[in-house]
């Protein structure tokens, strides 16, 4: 008798009369079973598939090359054979743990009447201010016959002459989109792949990845935290009620108690904590010791991946909402708090991953959002002249797009963290004052607010309260899973100098 174990986790039992010979085979099959369903003689297991008949669609050319044995691998050795690595245990499973969290997100939104936006994967505006961008040219088709077109002083490349006659990049977040749906047809939200020219090597960051990004009107700081908040334990219950088995298989070869962490994540009430209180926190003697920090934090500094943890792992062992952040570590959409020091924004960090949902209330200020952008980005307002618009014409609600120094959490920012993971998710209050977003668009990036001229458009010709946030799909499903690395939760990772398959 013969015991074949497939990857869906099936144990599947063939006698040597049903499939004589297969043996042989058993290194790596693909073929169709006729089964039945009979007690089984196993302990703990109440049913065994018998199988009747086996039809033989594919073998292993020369099981000695073939990359996936019997043993268990490391996930390395998997990662290295990305295309093969759908066959193992694993992958398949956390493959089915990412379809449901997919499934899950359009449910929730959906119940709760938002509407789908696709937003461009080809954009002229840097939406962190970051400069982290990939660029889009078919210029360097030329390079071989040396046709380059050059500016008139012969220094520069001339985008002019580029396929899209600027220069262009791929998106690194499709929130300024989104906001212009959301400004005329209430709450939307948008989900699709991002990609970030981040030189990181980390097991929290990758190249390309996926984000979920809903934009709510009429909303404040508070209304984006208690969305976040929703939207995690809607994914932690779906997962509970969907992924029984490969849940099981998490939490007896990953995580110990995988479960107990997802069970507890609904019960309970978030944490929610101003990132002033949470600096103080982490540089308490005692927690000093206690963390062994390679770097100890203060105002105004962007908290790493170890306090991050520490925060939700060893002081409050649950998710953690971070909230009011200086503008400085912020984008320039990000409401300005009245302090004029902290943005409306929020970050949700949980454990094992640190941050996975970050968002914010806008600035529906026209002045400040341009003063933003140009303090943000170095970047004329002009060039998010249409973003500004949809605070031109009308107005009230960590980038420059964050509302800005308030402490009432209505009015800010935060981040939200969970035990093993730290922010999970980031949002904020968007900037509603025009002149605030423009003076925050040179602030934190740099540029000249008339390059974000047409975000500024959002303000200048009418907009409302508005709020939002974003979630790093692959550190949700490493949240759900239990699994360390991010490159093992998504099908065909990339990260510097990795772009196999």
């Amino acid at each position: 008798m013969e015991a074949l174990s497939i990857n869906d986790v099936t144990p599947v039992a063939i006698d040597d009369a049903t499939a004589p010979g297969l043996a042989q085979h058993k290194t790596a099959i693909q073929g169709l079973f006729k089964r039945r369903r009979v007690r089984s003689p196993a302990k703990g297991q109440l049913i065994e598939v018998k199988a009747t008949e086996v039809t033989l669609y594919g073998d292993v050319a020369d099981p000695s090359t073939y990359a996936l044995s019997k043993k268990r691998h490391t996930l390395e050795h998997l990662r290295e054979h990305a295309h093969l690595r759908p066959r193992s245990n694993i992958h398949s499973a956390a493959m089915r743990v990412r379809n449901a969290m997919a499934q899950a997100t359009h449910l929730f939104f959906n119940e709760r009447g938002f509407l789908y936006i696709h937003t461009p994967l080809i954009t002229a505006s840097d939406c962190e201010g970051a400069g982290e961008m990939f660029a889009v040219t078919t210029l360097f088709n030329h390079v071989k016959d040396g046709n380059v077109p050059k500016t008139a002083d012969n220094k520069a490349i001339d985008f002019s002459k580029d396929f899209f006659g600027k220069p262009s990049y791929l998106t690194v977040s499709g929130q300024l989109n989104v906001e212009t749906h959301c400004c005329a047809l209430s709450d939307c939200y948008t989900f699709g792949p991002t990609f970030r020219a981040e030189n990181s090597n980390t097991a929290r960051h990758l190249a390309e990845f996926w984000m979920i990004e809903p934009e709510i009107a009429f909303a404040d700081l508070s209304d984006d935290i208690d969305l976040a908040e929703d939207y995690l334990k809607y994914c932690a219950q779906y997962a509970l009620d969907n992924c029984a088995e490969d849940l099981a298989f998490f939490d007896k070869n990953v995580e110990k108690g995988l479960l107990e962490r997802l069970q507890s994540t609904i019960a309970s009430p978030f944490v929610r904590l101003s990132y002033t209180d949470a600096i103080e926190l982490i540089n308490k003697p005692e927690n000093l010791k206690k963390g062994k920090f390679e770097k100890k934090p203060k105002w105004g500094d962007d908290l790493g991946s170890e306090h991050e943890r520490f925060i939700t792992e060893q002081i409050y062992k649950k998710p953690v909402v971070l909230y009011n952040y200086p503008k400085e570590i912020k984008a320039f959409y990000m409401r300005l708090n009245d302090d004029g020091k902290t943005v409306a924004a929020a970050d949700v960090l949980v454990p094992k991953i640190g941050e996975i949902i970050g968002g914010s209330q806008r600035e529906e200020r026209l002045d400040v959002l341009e003063a933003r952008i140009k303090e943000a980005t170095g970047h004329d307002p002009a060039e998010y002249g249409w973003y500004c618009d949809l605070r031109r014409y009308g107005t009230e609600i960590k980038a420059f797009y964050m509302r800005t120094g308030i402490e009432n959490i209505r009015d800010a920012a935060a981040d939200v963290l969970v035990p093993k993971i730290g922010e999970i998710i980031g949002g904020s209050q968007r900037e509603e004052r025009l002149d605030v977003l423009e003076a925050r668009i040179k602030e934190a990036t740099g540029h000249d607010p008339a390059e974000y001229g047409w975000y500024c458009d959002l303000r200048r010709y009418g907009t409302v309260p508005h709020a939002g946030f974003g979630c790093g799909f692959e550190r949700l499903v490493r949240f759900v899973t239990g699994i360390e690395n991010i490159r093992d939760v998504i099908p065909f990772p990339r990260w510097p100098s990795n772009a196999s398959f």
